[in-house]
């Protein structure tokens, strides 16, 4: 008998970030395949109403489904299951927090309290049909080849874009940690080095126009990274920690409907991260910062 279909997780009715890119790279993947909602549903074990939820974000999909739309698109599985593991971690940590959206309104060069993301909204479950067995949630930011000429652009889709994802049934080989610490990671992708899941949000600030953006700090990478969202085309998002300033440019439409990061750069417990986001018209920056916790002190063991 097959067993049961893992229930799919609910998502709010506004996807996170990580939600929207993982949603625009199945959408993508999907319209690589040509085939519609019925086809998928006979070439796996998700009924119609599941990709139709799936591919317009409405529910987070079970890992196993974005394994076979991988497969049907003749894709490597490695960026789409990292996009998964991304998503499937916020979402878990949204439900299991679920704070108010706190976030103070921008201003200028001023530090700001956290304001984490919308929390999620109740959606039923998925109701498809029997699932294949589940996978182990493993894979987090191997290098998913979407070699089609533009990668940037492969990993910042819009998430209203007909873009379905499809991952082969083999998965790419698991990533077990951190693939670098401090100094290596200096100038790198965090999303394919294992250093954008399990990470700590240092702090959140929204600007008077109504972007957003985050510090974010990986203690296992000993570095961190910054992102935005809500923007526009030619903001500029800079992130320092004392030593180089990493930067990311919104550059066209996709990167306004989902988020665009920085680069990671090397940073240490008691470390103060200060990110700005420079208008594109040429206003004036709108900063804030985040400290790095000092690690807590291992309990001895009584003599």
């Amino acid at each position: 008998m097959t067993p049961p279909t893992p229930p799919a997780r609910a998502t709010p009715s506004a996807p996170s970030p990580e939600q929207a890119r993982l949603t625009a790279a199945l959408r993508e993947l999907r319209q690589r395949t040509g085939l519609s909602l019925a086809a998928l549903a006979q070439r796996t074990t998700y009924s119609k109403s599941s990709w139709d939820r799936y591919l317009n974000g409405r529910t987070l999909p079970p890992r196993r489904a974005v394994e076979d739309l991988c497969r049907l698109a003749r894709e490597p599985a490695g960026r789409c299951l990292a996009l998964w593991e991304i998503a499937e971690a916020e979402w878990s940590g949204r439900a299991a927090k679920a704070p108010a959206d706190t976030a103070a309104v921008a201003s200028p060069d001023t530090p700001s309290s956290p304001s984490p993301l919308p929390s999620p909204e109740e959606i039923p479950e998925e109701t498809g049909r029997a699932g294949k067995k589940s996978v182990a949630l493993a894979v987090l930011a191997s290098v998913c080849a979407v070699v089609v000429g533009s990668v940037a652009a492969a990993l910042l889709l819009l998430p209203r874009q007909d873009v379905p994802p499809r991952p082969p049934l083999s998965a790419s080989p698991p990533v077990a940690g951190p693939r670098c610490r401090a100094a290596t990671c200096e100038g790198k992708d965090p999303m394919q080095l294992g250093c954008a899941v399990g990470l700590d949000t240092l702090a959140s600030y929204r600007t008077a126009t109504g972007a957003r953006m985050e510090l974010r700090y990986h203690e296992g990478c000993g570095a961190g990274w910054a992102r935005m969202w809500r923007t526009r085309i030619g903001d500029r998002l800079d992130m320092t920690a004392g030593g180089p300033t990493r930067s990311a440019e919104v550059r066209d439409d996709i990167d306004t409907e989902s988020y665009v990061y920085t680069p990671m750069t090397a940073a240490h417990p008691g470390a103060v991260l200060h990110a700005c986001l420079r208008p594109a018209e040429g206003g004036r920056p709108e900063c804030f910062d985040g400290r790095v916790q000092r690690a807590r002190p291992h309990p001895t063991a009584p003599g």
